[in-house]
This record gives structure tokens, sequence and C-alpha cells, in this order.
């Protein structure tokens, strides 16, 4: 079997990958310090980043279908030349003086909706450039792409934000172009053949993926359970921020803080081929949400931007091994018509929490402060571990090749 590291369509996608996620942390990184230099609100900061994931709630669902329908890299580029334009007109109108935070909430949804076809083409895309038994490596290598992108691009974010405001996302419109370069390398296809039969309606085929996620006991709660803790570590982002300038750390010191996540993620995202060969996704479940509920409250307590630091990147070490398990589990014995639509559903629940966090982030933060901000949010992380720990459908979960052979 060829190496990962031999294999020429799966280092194009992953290095024109690591690119674009790059580019995107630094933009995350600049939205909320942007709309705070503008308008000194955490609400207003917190409304942006609901714009910007509020398309996972929405358009999961029809993305799913339209990603199974249509050629997946031809919507990567397109996908990817969309969110270009958009933060291109960001830059723009940040340089000639006439920005308003209507425009960047506008492309900020914008970047999100095309965000959401890009990553459900690009997670069905994995399983044709490597072999099966290769997934559980690819993931992990995709999750310390991810991680390391975060790692640097934080601090980048506020680095770059620093020298200019609209530099970020200058930045980040050229990451974009790369991406595109790469895709157009690639020869592989991104989908097995489709059929010559005409196709139903959207809406059926949607179901028909619904369907078949609810019938996967394990998949559908583990869902759930990463919706509750979307929604928590997107709050945590703008209390990371808010509790650290407030102490009067600078744009640059609080992408330090923030990258904390990368480099724990980096140091996860070694382990999580180990796990998911030697520990059962149903113990990497339950493990991993006792962990953040212990993990959680120490944000309380903590003020130095440097321990805040530390606290997300233990965090953030758990993330991988969570993610390779589930996404092997999930790519391993889900049909490639039903990709898209799977992982649509399944997206639509564990991310679709992730708007209200950012939302429920900044009203708390005016409204009762960050230390009960926090307390609030470690007691939900606590009944989430208390959950997954009592749920059958994870303590009966079958094995990765137990739910395999069931399949076939």
């Amino acid at each position: 079997m060829t190496p990962l590291r031999r294999n020429r369509d799966f280092v194009l996608l992953w290095t024109g990958m690591a690119v674009s996620v790059l580019g995107s942390r630094i933009s995350g990184t600049a939205y909320p310090l942007l709309v705070l230099a503008l308008t000194h609100s955490p609400a207003r900061a917190g409304l942006v980043g609901f714009l910007a994931t509020l398309p996972y709630l929405l358009f999961q669902l029809p993305a799913g279908g339209l990603v199974d329908r249509w050629n997946r890299k031809r919507t990567m580029i397109v996908c990817d030349a969309g969110r270009g334009i958009a933060l291109a007109s960001l830059a723009v109108a940040l340089l000639a003086g006439h920005l308003t935070l209507a425009q960047i909430g506008a492309v900020a949804f914008v970047e999100g909706t095309l965000f959401v076809l890009f990553n459900l083409a690009e997670t069905a895309a994995v399983r044709q450039v490597v072999p099966l038994e290769q997934l559980p490596a690819a993931l992990s290598q995709n999750e310390a792409r991810n991680r390391g992108a975060s790692m640097a691009g934080q601090p980048l974010g506020g680095l770059l934000f620093g020298i200019g405001r609209s530099v970020p996302f200058l930045v980040d419109a050229v990451s974009y172009a790369v991406s595109i370069a790469s895709l157009l390398l690639i020869r592989a296809e991104f989908q097995e053949e489709r059929s010559e039969e005409p196709r139903g309606r959207l809406v059926t085929e949607i179901k028909e993926g619904v369907v078949w996620l609810w019938r996967q006991p394990f998949l559908r709660m583990a869902a759930v359970l990463v919706a509750g803790s979307n929604f928590l570590f997107q709050a945590l982002v703008l209390v990371l921020i808010v509790i650290a300038r407030d102490h009067g750390a600078s744009p640059a010191l609080i992408g330090v803080m923030l990258a904390g996540a990368g480099v724990g993620g980096v140091l996860g995202s070694l382990i999580a081929p180990w796990l998911q060969r030697h520990v059962p996704a149903k113990t990497v479940v339950i493990g991993a949400n006792w962990v953040w509920a212990l993990l959680m409250p120490l944000v309380a307590v903590v003020s130095s931007p440097y321990l805040l630091g530390a606290v997300f990147a233990a965090m953030a070490f758990v993330g991988p091994a969570w993610n390779v398990v589930i996404g092997s589990y999930q790519l391993s014995i889900t049909p490639d018509r039903l990709l898209g639509r799977i992982s649509s559903a399944e997206v639509l629940v564990a991310y679709g929490a992730i708007p209200l966090g950012s939302l429920a982030a900044g009203v708390l933060l005016e409204s009762i402060g960050p230390t009960k901000t926090v307390v609030g949010l470690s007691a939900f992380m606590l009944l989430l571990a208390v959950s997954a720990t009592a749920s059958r459908a994870i303590r009966d979960a079958p094995t990765l090749a137990e739910a395999a052979a069931a399949r076939t």
C-alpha cells in the first residue's frame, strides 16, 4: 500500500487545505477583534460570530443533498472562489474607510454558507483519495493540519491585525487562491461513478440520509453530545478573548492564548490513530466529556492569558481523538452515495448549536460578566458528561468491526 506521504492526490488536498485553514484561522481571530475595535461591544462581536455560523444550522441538510448530486471537486473550487472574493471585499472596504457592521456580518454569513458546502464535499472526497484502511491515518493527519493551523493562525491573526486591520482578511483571501490551485492539480475523482437513473426529489433524498443516521444509535447520540460541547467551546472562545482583554492583553497576546488550542490539538492528533485502534469508541466519547467537564471550571479562576491558553490546550488535546474515532466510524460504514447527506445530517445536529454559542456568550458576558458565564458553561458541560455516561446508545455501542460487518 502506498504511504500517504507518497499519495500525490492526498498530499495536494492536504497541502491546499492546510493553507486555506491557516487563512481561516487568521481571519477568524481578526473578526471579533475588528468588531470589538469598531463597536466596543461583546454582544455585537457575538452577533457576528452568530451570523458566521448560522449557515451550519440553516443549510446543512440541503447542502448534503446537493453535494451528493454535484461534482464534489467543482463544488469545492466554486466555494473557495466565492469565499476569497467575500474576504477581499471586506479588506477593500476597510482600506477605503467605508466598512460597516452590516458588511462584516454579511461577509461572515456568506463565508459560513460556502464553508458548509465545501466541508461536506471535502469530507466525502477523502475516502476517494485514500484506501479505506488508511482512513484513520488520513483523518489523523487532517486533524494535525487543522490544529497546527490553529496554533499558527490565531497568533498570526492577532499579530497581523496589529499591523493593519485589513491584513488578516487579505491573507485569508490569498489562501483560498492557493487552495483552488491545489484542487485543480488533483487527478482523482471525488465521488464514485453516478448512476444514470433519474434523480428523485431533493427532499426525498435528504430524508433518506436522515433516516439512515437515525437508525445508527451510537452516531446519533454522539452527534447530540458534540452539539452541546460545540455550543460551549464556541462560547468559550469569546469568553477567553474578553477575559484576556479585560486584563490588558494585546491582540497578539490574545492570539497566542488562543493558539493553545492548536498546540493541544496537534499533540492530541499524534495519539489519535493509536486510540482509534486500541480504545473503543464509546470509551473515547465518555472520557472526552469528563475531561472537558473537569477542565472548564478552571477558566473562572485563572486570569493570566498564558494559563488560560494552557487550559484551552488541555481541552483541545482530547478533540482529535473524538474526531478521528467518530470520523473513521462514520466514513467506514456509510455508503458513498449517502456520504454528503449523512455528514450533513450529523453536522446539522453537531454544529447547529455553534451559532447559539456565539450569541449566548455575547449576551451573557454583557449581562452577568465573565466569571458567572464560565460557571454556567461549566454546569452545562457537567450535564453532558453525566448524559454520555448514562446513555445506553453510547455504553452499548458496537465496535467499528461489528458495525461494518452488520452493514455488509
